[in-house]
């Protein structure tokens, strides 16, 4: 089994998963400041609203610019071997991903009004379906992390939240369904070229 060691000196340099942490510590805290009851009381410390968001935009994007460096230059370091014969279980699960994505960012569908946060399933789906066929530490972390993110805080969302507000039209429906069928199939056959692994469909 492959120990990771940090050097004291220069550790952020020498140790690309404590970076990755770092990024996922910055990205996911924001996110949760409603969960651990911190948002309101924020809000109400700074002078205004724009800048409760200023602050959780740049704190987000910074840690999610961190998370990919951190991912990029993370050794590969095996905790477990995915099994090959059963990757399509993989690509399976990512056809939700885009049509749910597409919902949770259209008018008001009735995928949106009854999963009221269509895109945190989406980043679910998307974080299991990469888990299950990548066995790295560094992997692990990064869709672990939000695939376990994305399912606590679509509950709790969903739990604390109305309905969706207005009428639901069939419309984004069928948009969602499209879009996310058409943009499944761009991302599969591009996924080589735009994330550094090809996908094998044999």
């Amino acid at each position: 089994m492959t120990m990771l060691h940090c050097p004291e000196s220069r550790l952020f340099e020498r140790c690309p998963v404590l970076i990755l942490n770092l990024g996922l510590l910055l990205f996911f805290v924001p996110h949760l400041l409603r969960e651990l009851g911190l948002r309101d009381r924020i809000i109400d410390s700074l002078p205004s609203m724009n800048v409760y968001r200023g602050l959780y935009s740049l704190i987000a994007l910074t840690g999610l610019g961190i998370i990919i460096w951190g991912k990029a230059s993370a050794p590969f370091s095996m905790v477990w071997e995915p099994v090959f014969e059963l990757r399509y279980i993989s690509q399976v699960l990512m056809i939700p991903v885009f049509i749910l994505v597409i919902a949770g960012n259209t008018p008001v569908s009735f995928m949106r009004r009854q999963l009221r946060n269509p895109m945190l399933l989406g980043v679910t789906f998307w974080g299991f379906a990469h888990l299950w066929s990548n066995g790295d530490l560094a992997s692990m972390l990064l869709f672990g992390s939000f695939a376990a993110w994305s399912s606590y805080k679509f509950v709790a969302l969903g739990l604390t939240k109305g309905p969706v507000s207005g009428s639901a039209a069939i419309l984004w429906d069928i948009v969602a369904v499209i879009g996310g069928l058409i943009l499944y199939s761009a991302i599969s056959v591009y996924h080589g070229e735009l994330f550094g692994v090809g996908l094998n469909f044999d």
